[in-house]
């Protein structure tokens, strides 16, 4: 098992088919161009492979903000369904905390739908807190 940061195209490309588990609004035709956008403002990639396979992926940025300090957050985090209970999610996340440690981060922060109930139970068990709501409006843009 290896955990890398998708640096090249074809890295990018190839976590796709984990990350339309958890984002099946976005499809494939526009998923690079995406995260290429959103590493402007310093979003990374990350992926476990299991042999041949990707497996696991993370989407992170690192922050600064008043009421945290210097952090992490996750923007996406998921693990392919038929890869699930088999350690690959705690080993992105553990990889994910220390990556943040080593980048002088004091904390680590992720939001999850209500309606994941499993994973809230996966975040729980890797020693996460549920600490607040996140609230949501649709606005539009002129």
């Amino acid at each position: 098992m290896t955990i890398k940061i998708a640096k090249t195209d074809n890295e990018i490309n190839t976590c796709y088919s984990v990350m339309q588990e958890l984002r099946p609004h976005i499809n494939k035709e526009e998923f690079l161009s995406r995260v290429r956008n959103q590493e402007r403002s310093g979003y990374q990639l990350a992926y476990v492979q299991e042999a041949d396979e990707i497996v696991a992926v993370a989407g992170f940025r690192m922050s600064e903000n008043l009421a945290w300090g210097k952090f992490m957050y996750v923007d996406d985090l998921v693990t392919l369904s038929a890869q699930r209970s088999k350690g690959f999610g705690s080993k992105l996340l553990s990889w994910l905390k220390e990556y943040a440690i080593k980048n002088s981060c004091s904390q680590f922060h992720l939001d999850s739908g209500t309606q994941r109930k499993e994973a809230h139970r996966f975040y729980e068990r890797e020693g996460m807190s549920i600490t607040g709501y996140h609230f949501f409006e649709s606005i539009t843009p002129k």
